[in-house]
């Protein structure tokens, strides 16, 4: 018997009827598949523009609706078939009328309402191109950026004296430390970004992406000419922090002079970098008639990278620059809509001649043009922060390969604990060594917050960290961080108990703040300090100390989200999996759950869950993979 085809609902729309929808629009709305704002932006621009049938509504409900599940457009030939994995809950949909492709795009292509191809008319609510359906903003931002991409490939290459480049990177990359075989590709990375405007590091956690950048950008300094202006930059801004200290580091291991050239540089979120203007919706004091005005643009995290700030980036970027974008095409995609980096990863296609040229010239050894995508690309594979069971577990993911996946998590390997367990019931059996983990890193963040231990505080709060798939429900974070403070009230005498901003409070920044330079995401801590009680956060450097009164939308978090983890690393990592049928569990979601550890991982769920994820990768419907192709 064929398993039913799931599509995920929100629980708080399904229940949710349009009162005033009929016909296909009414049916879908009452499966729980549309909700509210689905059919209502269908009914008006429909009404408004003149388009009575309903298979065009319901094209256009869906392709709303898509983009809070992370696409930016919906395939008419598979929409019917696709596990979007934005909401908790899943429905049966296999019962429901779906339009037959033909019918549909037929319908479509007849549409006042919709543009055709690339040269459709402009300024009509849809556009269908190669199959897929947008709504007109996100297929011009994805046209911008494939257009943005296509182009700075073409160009003219950056001019480099070749022996100075030469010397450069024997000097700042060496194979200490790899064993007979071994590939890092860091040198083949910077030479690959030295010598092309756009440039991608992909790899994994530990494989030295920020040390790379770092020599590259030391390498760049190098060169010949004024010091290039380097401006360095990461979706939120805790991996801003992350990014900055990561080069900061890796540069006290230059000689004095390679340290000389690089300086001291300073990481910004995106939103800050292209200045983003308070009252002027989505609007950037950077943009293609004001460009940044930086030589090198170096991205970390771009996996958190919308397509919407993708476009609005490389419209800012000058076109004689070197963008570097810097991360990890298996991770979880941005919560916004798109899936950028690892459609640029996942391109195919020649590798540009000149480019390849220009690799051979330098006449090193292990820089093969062949190695490098033709978006310049190179994948980094050797792990240097941690290897063993996380390392084996991780590349079991990404290579698919359950069977292997879940004979290292029943290992009994050092770093590695694998608990089946039903987390459905009111006390789930083996949690021992989820609740050490979590009043042993509370008694330290207590500890060192009450003593005014600034920095011990935030390395406490960095210690361990308990990470869900889910929001609500048995496996969810609400329910979660109930368990976690009950726990800690139990183990810590008089936890809590000193008021809302209570010292160790740890603390999750749930909305952007430019004013005082939170984002969404950031984590801090509460401490007691000379000057009464402040937050903490992190800020690469110096921590940034700042008055409750002045704090607005944070939460205690002694739990969080896969999502809201990323850009992050803890010194070990609880995972609570959901159950197998959740519409979350993915390939990508587990990936990003464990990678988040560095020393220790335990893994709490079902191996029916693990196998699940393991086989179902994050389905995001995008055109720009295959147009850059």
């Amino acid at each position: 018997m064929t398993a039913p085809m799931l599509y995920s609902a929100a629980p708080d729309e399904v229940a949710v009827v349009a009162q005033s929808a009929t016909g296909l629009l009414r049916v879908f709305n009452l499966a729980g598949v549309l909700g509210l704002a689905d059919v209502h932006t269908a009914t008006t621009v429909c009404r408004i523009g003149g388009e009575p049938n309903e298979l065009v509504q319901l094209a256009l409900a869906l392709t709303v609706r898509a983009l809070r599940t992370g696409s930016v457009c919906i395939d008419l030939e598979s929409v019917h078939t696709t596990v979007f994995e934005e909401w908790e809950e899943a429905i049966d949909v296999s019962s429901l009328p779906w339009p037959t492709p033909v019918e549909w795009r037929d319908a479509c292509e007849r549409s006042p309402i919709v543009a055709v191809d690339a040269d459709g008319p402009a300024g009509r609510p849809l556009h269908l191109a190669h199959g897929l359906l947008y709504l007109e903003r996100y297929w011009r931002q994805e046209e911008a950026v494939r257009i943005q991409l296509t182009n700075r490939r073409a160009a003219d290459p950056p001019r480099v004296h070749q022996e100075r480049l030469v010397a450069a990177l024997l000097r700042l990359f060496d194979r200490q430390g790899l064993n007979a075989g071994e590939d890092d590709r860091q040198q083949l990375a910077a030479a690959t970004s030295a010598l092309g405007r756009v440039s991608v590091l992909a790899g994994g956690p530990g494989t030295g992406k920020t040390t790379t950048v770092a020599r590259l950008l030391a390498l760049l300094r190098d060169q010949p000419g004024e010091p290039l202006r380097i401006a360095l930059a990461a979706p939120t801004g805790k991996a801003a922090a992350r990014l900055e200290e990561a080069v900061r580091s890796a540069s006290g291991q230059f000689d004095e002079e390679d340290q000389r050239r690089l300086g001291s540089l300073t990481a910004s979120t995106l939103h800050r970098l292209l200045g983003w203007q308070a009252g002027r919706r989505g609007r950037f004091k950077h943009n293609a008639g004001n460009h940044l005005p930086y030589d090198v643009v170096v991205v970390d995290e771009m996996s958190m990278v919308s397509l919407t700030m993708m476009a609005r980036l490389l419209e800012a970027v000058r076109p004689t620059a070197r963008l570097v974008l810097v991360g990890d095409p298996d991770q979880l995609s941005s919560v916004e809509a798109g899936a950028v980096l690892a459609d640029i990863a996942g391109a195919t296609g020649p590798v540009d001649p000149r480019f390849a040229s220009a690799l051979r010239r330098l006449a090193l050894p292990g820089l093969d043009p062949d190695e490098v995508s033709s978006n310049g690309v190179v994948q980094l594979t050797h792990t240097w922060r941690f290897g063993g069971a996380i390392g084996d577990l991780a590349q079991a993911i990404r290579a698919s390969d359950a069977d292997r996946a879940v004979e290292v998590l029943r290992s009994g390997r050092e770093g590695i604990h694998f608990i089946e367990t039903d987390l459905k019931t009111a006390a789930p059996a083996g949690l021992h060594g989820m609740v050490g983990e979590i009043t042993s890193s509370g008694r330290a963040l207590r500890v060192a917050a009450l003593s005014g231990d600034v920095s011990g505080a935030l390395e406490a709060l960095d210690r361990h960290r308990l990470l869900c798939a889910h929001r609500r429900g048995p496996y969810g974070v609400a329910r979660w961080s109930l368990e976690a403070e009950r726990w800690l009230s139990t183990a810590i005498p008089g936890y809590a108990e000193d008021g809302e901003w209570y010292a160790g409070r740890p603390l999750l920044v749930t909305a952007n703040d430019y004013e005082l330079g939170l984002y969404n995401g950031d984590t801090g801590v509460v401490v007691d300090t000379a000057q009464g009680v402040r937050a903490a956060f992190a800020r690469g450097g110096a921590a940034t100390l700042l008055a409750p009164a002045r704090l607005d939308s944070v939460q205690t978090v002694h739990a969080m989200t896969v999502h809201r983890a990323q850009g992050s690393q803890f010194r070990s990592v609880s995972f609570i999996v959901p159950p197998a049928e959740s519409a979350l569990l993915t390939r990508e979601l587990l990936y990003t759950a464990v990678t988040r550890a560095t020393d220790h991982v335990q893994v709490f769920g079902t191996e029916e869950a693990i196998r699940r994820a393991i086989l179902r990768p994050a389905n995001r419907a995008s055109g720009l993979r295959n147009r850059l192709g």
